[in-house]
């Protein structure tokens, strides 16, 4: 490696120099000479203080952990024949859960016979879906998963200590039309699972 193209502290262009001399100009500039694309023919140095680099980096790295959104998905389990009580307790979880900002992944248990009548599940997450719709809205429309059903319910907003603290005003209008149109295609559901069943 005789040559480099050398960078100056600034960004300039220096040009192909010898590595003494590149070596030469770090040393009168008090800086240090650092390898920044070593692959390119020459390779490319850029005189700049590396301790004062490695910190701007570092810091750079924190500040965007700290910006990062950290989504949780909260789990809440049901049974399709669950109490009116138990219901209101588990719906007032869920929207403690959505208030705070997390989303919440609504799983019904089916056992024995229940497995054969999916759309006691259907019924349960639409209403489920419609008593929290001021709050939240359906993000993974209701599925059968083996003997579960999930559906996942995401907040209308984001969490109140992240950086935007109120969403812009279409989002949430976004999501409200969202949740109408998902729990409007659930009911159609079933309500052709109660046709079905009919016949």
């Amino acid at each position: 490696m005789p040559e480099v193209r050398l960078v100056g502290p600034n960004g300039e262009q220096v040009g192909i120099v010898r590595i003494e001399d590149a070596l030469r100009l770090a040393v009168e500039a008090d800086l240090d000479l650092v390898e920044v694309a070593p692959m390119s023919k020459p390779p490319v140095c850029k005189l700049m203080d590396f301790g004062k680099f490695k910190y701007e980096a570092a810091m750079k790295e924190r500040e965007s952990r700290r910006n990062q959104i950290h989504t949780v998905i909260k789990e809440m389990k049901l049974r399709p024949k669950i109490d009116p009580h138990d219901y209101e307790t588990k719906k007032g979880h869920i929207e403690r859960f959505l208030k705070a900002g997390d989303k919440v992944k609504i799983t019904i248990m089916f056992r024995g016979r229940e497995q054969s009548r999916p759309e006691l599940g259907l019924r349960l997450l639409a209403k489920l879906a419609d008593d929290v719709g001021e709050i939240g809205f359906v993000e993974a429309t209701p599925k059968q998963d083996g003997r579960n059903m999930i559906m996942v319910l995401a907040p209308l907003r984001r969490k109140p200590d992240s950086a935007r603290r109120e969403p812009r005003a279409e989002f949430a209008l976004e999501g409200v039309a969202q949740a109408e149109a998902v729990t409007e295609a659930v009911t159609e559901m079933v309500e052709e699972l109660d046709v079905a069943a009919v016949k």
